[in-house]
C-alpha cells in the first residue's frame, strides 16, 4: 500500500505509547489519522498536533466502537489501515495467598486485549471488504494489531495478560485467511520491553536495568520503532498472516 492523502486509518490507543508513535508517523507520511481512546485529553492533544481526529471509544462496547467508526468515516472516509493498541496489563497471580486469581479481572483483561481487537478488527474489515481495490493486486486494507512477547514467555503474574495477547497473535492467521480474498492483509507485531508510559513511570534506575536484558540493542525500545514496523507492513504488500517479535531477542525468564 502506498502511504497517502487518499489513505485513511485508525489507531485504537491512540493517545499515547505505541498508538500516538505510529498515528505521528503515519499522519507525517499523509495518511488521515482518527485516534480512538478513552483518555480524552491525551487524545485530543495528539490529533491537534497531527492534524487528526480524536473519538472517545470503548473497544470493550460494541455501541461505542460503531459509534466510532461511524464517526471516523464521516470525517476521512472509510478507514484502509487498522492499527489496534488498545490494551491494559494488570499483573496477578493464579493464585496468591489462600485466594484465587480474580475471575472478574481475568475476563476483563480478555475483554480489552482481545476481544477489543477482534471487535475492531471485524468493524473494519467489514468496511474496507466494501471499497474499491487500491492496486493490481486488489488489496483493500491492512489490520495491524499488537501482541507482546508474553504471548510466548509469559512471567509470573501476567496470566491474564499473556492469554489475551497469545489469543491475538493466534487468530492472526485465521483472520488473515478470512480476508484473503477481500484482499485484506492482517498482521501482528509482539513488542518486547518498550517504553511505554507504564515503563517511563518506574524509576530510572529500574528502566536502566530492564534495558540490561535485553541481547541487543541493550536498551529499552522505542515507540517509534514499533511506528516504523506498522509502516512497513503497510508498506510491504507479502506480509501477511504473521506475528512479528519486535524484541531485540530478549527472552523473557520466568520473573
Amino acid at each position: 500500500m502506498q502511504l497517502s492523502s487518499a489513505i485513511a486509518a485508525v489507531v485504537t490507543g491512540g493517545a499515547s505509547g505505541l498508538g500516538a508513535a505510529t498515528a505521528r508517523l503515519l499522519a507525517a507520511s499523509g495518511v488521515k489519522v482518527a485516534l480512538f481512546d478513552r483518555n480524552a485529553e491525551q487524545g485530543e492533544a495528539v490529533a491537534k498536533e497531527i492534524g487528526g481526529l480524536f473519538v472517545s471509544v470503548d473497544v470493550t462496547n460494541e455501541e461505542s466502537v460503531k459509534a466510532g467508526f461511524a464517526a471516523a468515516r464521516a470525517a476521512h472516509g472509510v478507514e484502509r489501515i487498522l492499527v489496534n493498541c488498545a490494551g491494559i496489563a494488570p499483573a496477578a497471580k493464579t493464585t496468591s495467598r489462600g485466594e484465587p486469581h480474580s475471575l472478574e479481572l481475568f475476563e476483563k483483561v480478555i475483554a480489552v486485549n482481545l476481544s477489543g481487537t477482534f471487535r475492531c478488527i471485524a468493524h473494519a474489515a467489514t468496511g474496507m471488504s466494501a471499497q474499491d481495490p487500491l492496486n493490481a493486486d486488489g488489496e483493500r486494507g491492512v489490520i495491524v494489531s499488537t501482541a507482546s512477547v508474553a504471548a510466548f514467555d509469559g512471567q509470573v503474574g501476567q496470566v491474564a495478560y499473556a492469554a489475551s495477547k497469545a489469543g491475538i497473535a493466534g487468530m492472526t492467521l485465521p483472520i488473515a485467511r478470512d480476508l484473503s480474498k477481500s484482499g485484506i492483509r492482517v498482521m501482528t507485531i509482539a513488542p518486547g520491553i518498550f517504553e511505554t508510559p507504564m515503563l517511563l513511570g518506574l524509576p530510572e534506575d529500574v528502566q536502566k536495568s530492564l534495558g540490561e536484558q535485553v541481547p541487543f540493542p541493550s536498551r529499552l525500545g522505542k515507540a517509534a520503532e514499533y511506528a516504523q514496523l506498522v509502516k512497513a507492513i503497510c508498506e510491504n504488500e507479502m506480509l501477511n498472516g504473521e506475528t512479528i517479535r519486535l524484541d531485540g531477542a530478549i527472552r523473557m525468564a520466568p520473573r
